[in-house]
C-alpha cells in the first residue's frame, strides 16, 4: 500500500489555503506564455484555471508529474532560461483519449513546492487506489466529500429535494418521484426539508445498498443454520472461492473482518478447525466476604467470532479477495531462465505519439513506455545536421535527437522494472554518424550498456537470463557483416563456408521493411495511397524537387558499417529471416524481425511448432504491418501462441491489442517479462495434449457505472441514464482445433467473428439482457458460458484473455466506446465472488465503479 494511504482519510483533503483560493503563475505552451490563475480543488480532485478550452485537469487522470531537470526537455524546447527550472512543473495526463501536457511555472521557489506537494500527494492517493480494490476507508471518505461538494451547487450545506434529484441523476440512478420523496424523507427525520450532512450520509447508505450481496450472505448462512463462523468460511473459501490458503492463513483472513458473537456462553477449548477466538478476562463468583480482600486469578472465557453482513460485505471488495490472481504478489517467476524463454514488453515505432506518417516524434513515447515497464523500444536513426535523429523514414513525421532519445531511456528505464532494456533500432546513417550515435550510448549509458570487441568473442551455446541482465541496456540492430554471412549460406548450401571478414562492413541498407510483403504496398487502399501521393509531391515542391527528379536518382548505395557499431551488437544480433531450422546457421544471439504479414504467411504454412522450436533458443521480434498507418495493433497473443518473444505494440493507440498487452504484462510483479508456458520452452509432448473446457460466469451486478466525459473532460449530465449490458468475450489463441459444441440446453455463444485460421485468432462473445434507467447499481444475475480449448496443458490459459465490456444497449462497435472494460489473462482471474475494478478505454481505473461476478471453469473432458 502506498505510504500516502497510510494515513487517515481526512488528510487526504489538507492542502493550504493559498491553493485552494488559487494563486496567478505563468501558464506555458510552445506557442505563448500566460498569466492564469489556478487554483486547487481537494474534494472534487482537481486543478481549475481559466482556458477556452477545458480549464479543467482531472487529478485522476494524471500519468506522471515532472519538475526541476525532469522538466528540462520542455523547458529547452520553449527556450525559458535554466533559472525558471526550480519553479517549473508539468503534468501528463489524459484527455479525449490522448495524451496531454500542462506546464506551470511559479512565480517564487516556495510558491512551486507548495503546489508540487500539494499535487503529488493527491495524485499519489488517488493512484493508489486506482491499482485494484480496497483501502475502503479512503476510497468512502473522497466518495462521500466529491458528492457532497457537487450537490450541494450555493454551498449552504443543505441538499433540496431537487439537488438529491440531480444527484441521483449524475450517479445514473433514476428513482419514480415517491421513491425518491421516501428515500428524502427517511434520512430527514426531523422534518427540516432539506438533507444536512448527516443526512447525506443516511441518504448515501440507502442508495448504496446492496441487497444482491445480501442475499449470497444470506445463502451461505442459510445453508449453515443461519451462521457464518469460521468452518462456514472455510468451507465458502475452499469450495466457492478455491482458495489455496492453509487454515491458518484463513484464520488469520476471518479474524481480520469478524466480530465478537454477542450473548455467548462460555467456551470449551476449541478442537482443530474450530472458530478463531478472543479472551475476554472474567472474574468467579466469590464465595465469602473475606474472599473479597484476595483478589482471585482472572479466568479466560473464549469467545467465538462471526463474519457479519457488513464484515463479509468488506471482504468482498477488498484486495485479500482480489479478482486478480497476482495483485501485489511482486516478481514471482524463475528470472534465471535463458531470455529466449521469456515474454517481452515491447513497443513499435516508440518515439510516435500519433499518425503512423505525419506524426510527432518526441521522447515521451518512450517515457510513457517505459514507466508502464515495456522492455523493449525502438529507434529509427537516420543522419542529423550534428548528431543522429530518430523518425519514421520515407514519411513527414517530424524527428528527435538521438541523444534526447537516450536521456530519456537512461531516465527512465529501470524506474518501474530492473530488467534490461532492449533497444530496437533500425541505423540509416552513415559510418561518422555511427560512431557519434556509439559515442552517444556510451556516454550516456555507461556501464549500463552492453558491449564486447568484435574480434575475439567467444561462442554462446545459450542467451544470459534477465537476471544476469538486471540494470544492462541491450542494442538490437542488424549487423550487415552476419547478415552477409547468413546470404551466403541461404544462396550455396548449408555446409557452405562463410565469406572472410571484410576489413569494413559493407551491405545494402537494412531495415525492416526488408521482412515487409511487398504486396503490403499494394494492400494500402486507394485512399490513403492517394492522400500520400499528395503529401509526397507537396513535400517535393516544397524542397524544389518534382517526381521527374526522382525518377532519375541514383540506384541505392550500400552502406557501409562501423566496427564500433557491431560491437554493441552482443546478444541480439539482427539478421535476416531465410526460414526455421538449424539448417540456416542461425546463432543463439541471432534475433530477426517480421511483420506480422510475413509471421503469418509464415504460421499459415504449417510452420507453427517450427516456430516453437525456433524460440525456445532464439528470440524473434514481431511488428506491424506497414498498412497500419493509424498506428492500430494486431492481438498479440497470436503471436505470443507461437513462441514469439518481443511482440511490438503501438503504445500510441489504446486498442484491443494494447489492452490484452497491458492485460499479460501486469503479471510477474511488472516486471515486463513474463515467463512463457513449458510447451513453449521445450516440452514439446505437451503440445500433443487438448483439453475442452467451459468458462462460466454469473453477472451478478454493476457499481456506480462512470458517466461519459466530453472532450474537456466535463461529465455529460444532460442525456438520459444508461441501459447498460454487460459483454463477455474470450480471446482464444490459434490453436488447431476449433472451439468444441456446446451440448443442447446449454446457453449457445455469438459466432467467432472471423474464420478459424492459423493466421487468426478467435473471438467468442456473450451478452446479457440490457437493465433500462439504471447505471448506478444495475442487476443481472444472469449466467453466461463459454466454451474453449486449450493445447499444450493448463499453463497455456496465460494466452487466453477474458475481456468484461459494459456497454450500452445501443452501443455500435465502430463509432462508440464501452462505458467500461476488465481485461485479464482467464489464468489470472481468481474463482468464485469478485468484484473487478472497471476502466476506460485508455486503461486508467475508475475510482469507484465495480462489477460483480461469480466465475468457474469446468473441465470438460
Amino acid at each position: 500500500m502506498p505510504a500516502s494511504l497510510n494515513t487517515t482519510a481526512e488528510s487526504v483533503f489538507t492542502v493550504p489555503d493559498a491553493l485552494l483560493k488559487g494563486q496567478m503563475m505563468t501558464k506555458v505552451s510552445e506557442k505563448k506564455r500566460k498569466r492564469v490563475s489556478f487554483r486547487l480543488d481537494p474534494d472534487a480532485g482537481s486543478i481549475l484555471y481559466k482556458s477556452s478550452k477545458s480549464g479543467v485537469v482531472s487529478l485522476e487522470t494524471v500519468k506522471e508529474i515532472r519538475s526541476g531537470s525532469g522538466a528540462r526537455y520542455y523547458r529547452e524546447q520553449f527556450g525559458l532560461p535554466e533559472e525558471s527550472e526550480q519553479r517549473w512543473l508539468t503534468l501528463i495526463y489524459i484527455l479525449d483519449g490522448a495524451y496531454k501536457t500542462l506546464h506551470m511555472l511559479a512565480d517564487t521557489r516556495d510558491a512551486f513546492i507548495m503546489w508540487e506537494a500539494a499535487i503529488r500527494k493527491l495524485v499519489a492517493v488517488r493512484q493508489g487506489l486506482m491499482t485494484g480494490l480496497g483501502n475502503v476507508d479512503v476510497r468512502e471518505t473522497i466518495w462521500t466529500r466529491q458528492y457532497w461538494k457537487g450537490a450541494d451547487g450555493n454551498g449552504d450545506r443543505k441538499l433540496s429535494l431537487g439537488e438529491v434529484e440531480r444527484l441521483c441523476w449524475r450517479l445514473n440512478a433514476r428513482f419514480s418521484k415517491p421513491e425518491l420523496m421516501a428515500m428524502f424523507h427517511d434520512a430527514d427525520p426531523k422534518n427540516q426539508g432539506y438533507l444536512d450532512f448527516a443526512g447525506f450520509q443516511s441518504f448515501v447508505r440507502s442508495l448504496k445498498r446492496r441487497p444482491e450481496i445480501e442475499q449470497v450472505y444470506k445463502d451461505i448462512s442459510d445453508r449453515n443454520g443461519g451462521k457464518f463462523d469460521f468452518s462456514t468460511f472455510e468451507v465458502f473459501m475452499k469450495n466457492t472461492q478455491h482458495s489455496t490458503l492453509a487454515q491458518d492463513e484463513l484464520k488469520a483472513m476471518f479474524a481480520k473482518y469478524s466480530s465478537p458473537k454477542p450473548e455467548v456462553s462460555r467456551a470449551a477449548s476449541p478442537s482443530a478447525g474450530s472458530a478463531p477466538l478472543i479472551s475476554t478476562p472474567v472474574a468467579p463468583e466469590s464465595t465469602s466476604a473475606a474472599a473479597g480482600a484476595l483478589q482471585p486469578p482472572k479466568v479466560e472465557v473464549a469467545t467465538p467470532l462471526v463474519l457479519t453482513f457488513e464484515g463479509f460485505s468488506s471482504f468482498l471488495l477488498s484486495t485479500d479477495n482480489a479478482a486478480f490472481s497476482e495483485k501485489d504478489r511482486g516478481v514471482w517467476q524463475d528470472m534465471t531462465r535463458p531470455v529466449s524463454e521469456y515474454y517481452v514488453s515491447s513497443s513499435h515505432n516508440t518515439y510516435l505519439v500519433g499518425h503512423q506518417l505525419i506524426g510527432v516524434s518526441t521522447i515521451e513515447g518512450y517515457i510513457r513506455a517505459l514507466l508502464h515497464s515495456c522492455r523493449s523500444v525502438e529507434l529509427d536513426i537516420y543522419d542529423g545536421e550534428v548528431e543522429p535523429v530518430v523518425f519514421h523514414g520515407k514519411t513527414f513525421t517530424s524527428s528527435v535527437s538521438v541523444r534526447d532519445v537516450c536521456n530519456a531511456i537512461a531516465k527512465y528505464a529501470f524506474v518501474t522494472s530492473p530488467y534490461p532494456v532492449l533497444i530496437s533500432a533500425e541505423i540509416h546513417c552513415g559510418i561518422q554518424q555511427q560512431d557519434v550515435l556509439v559515442n552517444i550510448m556510451v556516454e550516456v549509458f555507461g556501464e549500463a550498456l552492453i558491449r564486447a570487441p568484435v574480434e575475439g568473442r567467444p561462442k554462446l551455446s545459450a542467451l544470459p537470463s534477465p537476471e544476469v541482465l538486471k540494470g544492462k541496456v541491450m542494442l538490437k540492430a542488424k549487423n550487415l557483416y552476419v547478415v552477409a554471412q547468413l546470404e551466403a549460406l541461404h544462396i550455396k548450401s548449408p555446409t557452405a563456408t562463410p565469406p572472410a571478414q571484410p576489413v569494413v562492413l559493407e551491405a545494402e541498407t537494412s531495415d525492416e521493411s526488408d521482412d515487409e510483403d511487398e504486396s503490403n504496398t499494394q494492400k494500402i487502399s486507394g485512399e490513403v495511397k492517394h492522400g500520400l501521393q499528395e503529401l509526397k509531391e507537396k513535400w517535393r515542391r516544397v524542397r524544389g524537387t518534382s517526381s521527374t527528379d526522382l525518377s532519375t536518382k541514383k540506384p541505392k548505395e550500400k552502406l557501409k558499417m562501423s566496427f564500433n557499431l557491431a560491437s554493441l551488437l552482443v546478444y541480439t544480433v539482427g539478421v535476416k529471416c531465410h526460414g526455421l531450422g538449424t539448417e540456416h546457421g542461425y546463432a543463439p544471439e541471432h534475433i530477426f524481425s517480421l511483420s506480422e504479414s510475413k509471421a503469418n504467411k509464415l504460421l499459415k504454412g504449417g510452420t507453427m511448432r517450427d516456430m516453437i522450436k525456433h524460440t525456445k533458443d532464439h528470440m524473434v521480434r514481431i511488428y506491424p504491418k506497414g498498412t497500419r498507418v493509424n498506428s492500430t495493433n494486431y492481438e498479440p497473443h497470436r503471436f505470443w501462441a507461437a513462441g514469439a518473444q518481443v511482440v511490438a505494440i503501438n503504445w500510441q493507440t489504446f486498442d484491443l491489442g494494447y489492452t490484452m498487452n497491458q492485460a499479460m504484462f501486469q503479471r510477474n510483479g511488472r516486471a515486463g517479462f513474463v515467463l512463457k508456458p513449458d510447451a513453449l520452452r521445450g516440452k514439446d509432448e505437451l503440445l500433443s495434449k487438448s483439453s475442452n473446457h467451459i468458462f462460466e460466469v454469473t453477472i451478478i451486478s454493476a457499481h456506480q457505472l462512470p458517466r461519459l466525459k466530453d472532450s474537456t473532460g466535463h461529465e455529460v449530465v444532460e442525456k438520459s441514464i444508461v441501459d447498460p449490458l454487460v459483454e463477455v468475450t474470450l480471446h482464444i489463441p490459434d490453436w488447431t482445433h476449433p472451439p468444441f459444441a456446446l451440448k443442447t440446453g446449454l446457453t449457445s455463444p455469438t459466432p467467432p467473428d472471423s474464420a478459424v485460421s492459423p493466421s487468426s485468432p478467435r473471438t467468442v462473445k456473450v451478452r446479457t439482457r440490457a437493465v433500462r434507467n439504471n447505471g448506478f447499481n444495475p442487476v443481472w444475475r444472469e449466467t453466461l458460458e463459454i466454451p474453449f480449448d486449450v493445447i499444450g496443458g493448463k499453463e497455456m490459459q496465460d494466452l487466453v484473455f477474458v475481456q468484461f465490456s459494459i456497454l450500452e444497449d445501443d452501443y455500435d462497435d465502430e463509432d462508440d466506446e464501452p462505458i467500461a472494460v476488465y481485461c485479464t489473462p482467464l489464468s489470472c482471474l481468481e474463482k468464485g465472488y469478485r468484484h473487478l475494478p472497471l476502466h476506460d478505454a485508455q486503461l486508467s481505473q475508475y475510482l469507484f465503479s465495480t462489477l460483480f461476478v461469480q466465475t468457474q471453469i469446468r473441465d470438460m473432458n
